[in-house]
């Protein structure tokens, strides 16, 4: 957060005009031309600057300034502050059509380091990235003069790399490789030379510096790494901790083709791993090319880190260095193993005992990520099994720091990239699913894009009902979670109360831990029944107005939707049957937040009619629960959408067309419920007393009893009698009083249409049972209660309107 001074100055720059930006511009234009620009010319362009970078927007300055920019730059009569400021408004306009600097011919590494920053960030063009590459290279393979140093050419060589790894030729490489490999492996262990200050207690004679130590204040007495400690640094160490960090990209573009992985018989990668060790001081690994030279000493260097995170620092924030340091460590062992399989023996040995010192620290959760991506790269040629490093990432780390946001992107961006290798050497990836669901739910609305391509991988035949749960369940999580961690903050009860009075008392309570132990499991368990939840939901009623289990609620039916699509892949006859089966039952057990029920109960409505036509016959096979959900009233109001998908389901597909078991005794049994609820929805009532329902419902059941009627004839009179009393009930002023007039007007339009498609019960037929095995019309296709195109035609051809000639 900026304090209220900077924001002021922010407000100030932002509001400068570009009349004022141009006298302003003049002004120091003027201080500039100066032989020798003062302190008055530093703080101008300390201002322009800000006036510059406060703006979304860029600015206009005058060509002949911005050359005067590029002059004051290039010219060693001006202080490195101006310079550097100068450098700053030159990056800050960029891309800049002015532009006539070139880095041909510098020398100076500190401006050759400005002049590039100015060129690279011209719009990413290949040619100027590759001639700064080039220059670059050309001043790092010679001698630098006295004061120059190279460190300020590292950070340059990296945004090359990153932008234009091609600009180099394999030479330059080598040139670069080289020099790493002596700046990684032979920087100095002598503590750096303080710069006198030229005060009263300066000395020529000052004692010699002493040698770095470790972090635990133990002199070292091996090499100089990155986490070796000093109070002052030589410029060789400022370069081997800027070699390391730019190591990886380094390996990744120029570290060459992996090699072969050696069979399992031949030791031949195990010998080789042996005389590398033996051979780490020896004249012979200068005459490896460049390459596997830079891979021999990066790979030693990445052990020294390794060892060096064992000791304990005295100072937090090196213990903060440490574990980043062993993050990166691992990460460069696993990609220079990719390129030469002969280090994976000495570095699976070397991670798996890293691997059980660090694993009981929850402090060393991250690092755990790159040791599991080695082992899931290199396993097999290591020969070792380790599946107990995926049994304890997958395991404990979502249930114990799931509250954590960087760790959660970075341990779910790790299982997508990782997940067709998952699944196809481990089976603990789905079983763990539950334990991942644990990330969402708490950082739902981050983490939502990444589970999105992450469900894919979790689902088959086997996990896709208990997800279907969970994904359900999600917000009831999020709220459990949210008790989990009060809980664990408090002190332990010493009894718990007969009746917990609030979800934190149930959730330590003896009668409830089983059931909150099953909702925070951290395994799949499709055996245990859900409905054990109910209780749950109920007890964590207090929280669904959390804005965390809100944010969380928000992103289920984004994941459902998801869910049905990819299930709808490979789910078999008997899967669809239970999830519709499930659908039912589980819109009556949701957790109460009103918003989240009506959206899952929009998506879970417009799923069935989906699973419905992928199985026709399960109207049939599942007329019990079909019947027994499509029978009660309150549905109507409570689940209006899913109850009038399911009905339309009912007229569409119970139909001998589609499943040969079907019977006209199945027909007039599912009628008469329906005729039964259509009853209850139009019996008039006394003024004041008429439950208003959807009109929608109203409409798809009165059509589905058409339908049912055309497939069993004497059905046919009952339905015209109800039909032909939809007139009395849309004028009763109990129905006027609750209905709007041009709802009444559109269910009598169709009580009418449906009515008189009847008196013609053959074309009736062919109306509303359609064909399976050719292409659905219009009309066919909808899924509410829009009437067929059909039934307009049938409507004036047996009430024709003046004028109208059919034909």
């Amino acid at each position: 957060m900026f304090t209220a001074a900077a924001e002021n100055l922010l407000r100030q720059a932002r509001a400068v005009q570009e009349e004022e930006l141009r006298r302003f511009a003049s002004r120091v234009a003027a201080l500039l031309q100066v032989p020798e620009p003062g302190p008055e010319a530093v703080d101008c362009l300390q201002r322009l600057h800000l006036t510059l970078a406060a703006t979304k927007y860029p600015r206009k300055l005058d060509g002949k300034f911005v050359e005067l920019l590029q002059t004051v730059l290039c010219s060693s009569k001006c202080s490195e502050q101006i310079q550097v400021l100068c450098a700053a408004i030159l990056r800050e306009m960029s891309p800049c059509n002015d532009l006539i600097l070139s880095c041909d011919e510098i020398e100076d590494t500190k401006l050759l380091s400005l002049v590039s920053s100015i060129l690279l960030v011209q719009g990413n063009k290949k040619a100027e990235v590759s001639a700064v590459g080039q220059r670059v290279v050309k001043v790092l393979e010679r001698k630098l003069p006295e004061g120059q140093s190279a460190r300020y050419l590292l950070p340059v060589l990296s945004n090359v790399i990153s932008l234009a790894p091609e600009s180099l030729t394999e030479e330059q490489t080598n040139v670069v490789s080289k020099k790493m490999t002596d700046w990684l492996r032979y920087a100095s262990i002598q503590q750096g030379v303080a710069q006198p200050s030229g005060g009263f207690f300066s000395s020529p004679r000052s004692r010699q510096p002493g040698r770095v130590t470790e972090m635990d204040g133990a002199v070292a007495t091996d090499f100089f790494t990155v986490l070796s400690v000093g109070q002052y640094y030589t410029q060789d160490q400022w370069l081997n901790m800027q070699a390391f960090s730019m190591l990886r990209s380094w390996l990744l573009c120029y570290g060459g083709t992996a090699s072969k992985p050696p069979s399992s018989d031949d030791k031949s990668g195990m010998d080789r791993s042996v005389m590398s060790v033996a051979s780490t001081t020896s004249t012979s690994s200068r005459l490896l090319p460049p390459k596997e030279r830079l891979r021999e000493k990066a790979f030693e260097y990445c052990q020294r880190l390794i060892e060096q995170s064992n000791r304990r620092p005295l100072k937090k924030d090196d213990g903060d260095l440490q574990k980043a340091c062993l993050i990166e460590a691992v990460t460069i062992m696993d990609i220079i193993c990719k390129q030469d399989s002969s280090y994976v023996y000495r570095a699976a040995s070397f991670l798996k005992i890293l691997h059980s010192r660090i694993c009981g620290d929850a402090t060393y959760a991250r690092t755990l990520l790159p040791i599991a991506q080695f082992f899931l790269n290199h396993s097999k040629v290591a020969a070792v099994d380790s599946d107990a490093i995926y049994k304890h990432l997958f395991t404990d780390i979502p249930a114990q720091l799931f509250h954590n946001p960087s760790l959660a992107f970075e341990f779910i961006q790790f299982c997508k990239d990782n997940s067709q290798l998952f699944t196809e050497t481990s089976s603990i990836f789905r079983q763990s699913f539950p334990n991942l669901f644990k990330f969402l739910a708490w950082n739902s609305p981050p983490l939502i894009s990444e589970f999105v391509d992450l469900l894919p991988f979790l689902l088959d035949a086997g996990t896709a009902i208990e997800i279907f749960h969970l994904l359900l369940d999600l917000p009831c999580l999020t709220a459990a979670l949210d008790i989990q961690l009060r809980s664990a903050a408090l002190p332990a009860c010493e009894k718990a109360a007969s009746e917990p009075a609030s979800a934190l008392e149930a959730f330590r309570h003896p009668l409830y831990r089983s059931t909150f132990q099953y909702l925070l499991r951290t395994k799949s368990a499709p055996e245990d029944a859900p409905e054990r939840l109910i209780v749950v939901r109920q007890l964590l009623g207090s929280l669904a107005s959390s804005p965390r289990v809100v944010q969380c609620a928000e992103t289920v039916p984004v994941l459902l939707e998801l869910f049905f699509r990819v299930v709808a892949e490979f789910a078999d006859g008997p899967l669809i049957n239970q999830l519709v089966v499930l659908l039912l039952q589980r819109s009556y057990q949701l957790y109460e937040i009103p918003a989240f029920k009506d959206d899952v109960y929009r998506v879970l409505s417009s799923q069935l009619v989906m699973l419905c036509r992928l199985r026709p016959a399960l109207v049939v096979e599942l007329s019990t629960e079909i019947l027994e959900f499509a029978g009660t009233i309150s549905n109507i109001q409570n689940k209006e959408a899913i109850f009038t998908h399911l009905v339309w389901a009912i007229g569409e597909y119970l139909s001998v067309a589609y499943d040969k078991r079907c019977t006209v005794e199945q027909v007039t049994r599912f009628f008469e419920t329906l005729e039964a609820m259509l009853f209850e929805m139009t019996q008039l009532r006394p003024l004041g007393s008429t439950p208003s329902y959807a009109p929608r419902a109203i409409s798809v059941l009165m059509a589905t009893l058409t339908k049912l009627a055309t497939r069993s004839q004497d059905l046919i009179p009952r339905v015209s009698m109800f039909l032909s009393k939809m007139r009395t009930f849309v004028q009763s002023p109990a129905v006027t009083s609750v209905y709007r007039e041009e709802d009444l007007e559109q269910l009598l339009i169709r009580a009418t249409e449906l009515m008189n498609l009847l008196k013609m019960p053959s074309v009736a037929q062919f109306v509303f049972t359609s064909p399976t095995d050719v292409a659905r019309t219009r009309f066919q296709r909808e899924v509410n209660d829009s009437l067929p195109f059909a039934l307009r035609i049938v409507t004036r051809l047996l009430e024709p309107t003046p004028g109208f000639m059919p034909g």
